[in-house]
């Protein structure tokens, strides 16, 4: 019985460390993605002003696609983010 007892409370101790790892996780993962959101709207907003700047100057044209491309890279890492903060927010569910 005694035995039954250690298991038990062993088990809870991986339980409670694993729930302790999984909160450190999700808030890592949710202050990357407020960094990540951050810089996204640094991003679309220096995108918008490439485009006001393009409507005079098509030498911007490279810039403006670099932007384009750093603003989906953005988005994609941001959704990958979302994605994992969902999975382990599941995990965190399922413990309790």
């Amino acid at each position: 019985m005694e035995d039954g007892f250690e298991q038990l409370e062993q088990k809870v101790k991986k339980a409670a460390e694993v729930v302790r790892r999984l909160q450190g996780e999700n808030k890592e993962l949710r202050a990357e993605l407020v960094r990540a959101q951050g810089r996204i709207g640094e991003v679309e907003r220096r995108l918008e002003s490439a485009d006001k700047r393009q409507a005079t100057s098509d030498d911007d044209g490279p810039k403006l696609e670099a932007l384009s491309r750093e603003v989906r890279a953005l988005r994609q890492e941001r959704e990958e983010i979302r994605t994992r903060i969902a999975r382990l927010v599941d995990v965190l569910d399922a413990l309790e």
